[in-house]
């Protein structure tokens, strides 16, 4: 079976979906770290690959940038090829310096401005939450490995660019509690809520809005290997 954004067939996705925005790090982790690997989507160079990781089949696949777009892909996994569970692997930009370069943060939950939810269902809340199975888990699997994860609230923006004249880092902290900014994963824990499935989100902090420091390409890939190891040491317990 196949939609109109995934040529996959329906056993050709694991129950169990990594989700960097990037589909080139989504090639990138099924080559570094899967083993059989298969590539089951190509459609608009979305790139979704299956293999295995310490003898356990799991998926990997791009989502895009925005929610929009990982809205649809989230949607199709989880309602056509009935997945179970999406762990988004993200970059974020840090609205505290509390938050140094480097840092994982796994989302308590995400703050939006987004009308994603309103439209999609209806539902008119600003806060959407993760699986709470999911993100026990993901911490107990972080401290087993010794890796350190901050778990706080995040705000998923719809916007990259703001205008001076309206809210910045300091008042998105200040008044909604947001420790660092993504663009997704509002409308994926919404996905997966409404259709009854488990999502969860990591991040790794890629640059800051505090101190104006930023990585390199060649660090984010590095970096955020951390957190690839995080997300596949918790799939696989899944």
């Amino acid at each position: 079976m196949a939609t109109p954004h995934i040529e996959a067939k329906e056993m050709d996705i694991a129950k169990v979906v990594l989700m960097p925005g990037d589909p080139l790090r989504a090639k990138y982790i099924a080559e570094t770290y899967l083993e059989d690997v298969t590539q089951f989507n190509n459609v608009r160079n979305m790139f979704g690959f299956t293999g295995t990781y310490k003898g356990k089949r799991i998926s990997v696949m791009g989502s895009g940038m925005g929610m929009p777009s990982i809205g649809i892909y989230s949607y199709e996994l989880f309602k056509f090829y009935d997945i179970d569970a999406i762990i988004r692997i993200g970059s974020a930009g840090a609205y505290t310096a509390d938050l140094k370069l480097f840092d994982i943060v796994l989302a308590d939950d995400a703050w939006s401005e987004s009308s994603f939810a309103l439209a999609q269902s209806g539902e008119a809340s600003a806060v959407m939450k993760p699986s709470a199975e999911l993100n026990t888990l993901i911490k107990e699997t972080a401290a087993s490995i010794n890796k350190t994860v901050h778990e706080n609230r995040i705000h998923s923006s719809d916007v990259f660019y703001h205008e001076s004249n309206v809210d910045g880092h300091e008042e998105f902290y200040s008044k909604h509690g947001c420790v660092c900014v993504e663009m997704e994963s509002f409308a994926l824990f919404h996905n997966a809520n409404i259709l009854g499935k488990k999502a969860a989100c990591l991040l790794t902090i890629s640059d800051s809005l505090v101190t104006s420091e930023v990585t390199t390409a060649e660090q984010r890939q590095n970096s955020f290997n951390e957190m690839m190891e995080i997300a596949l040491e918790s799939a696989i317990k899944i």
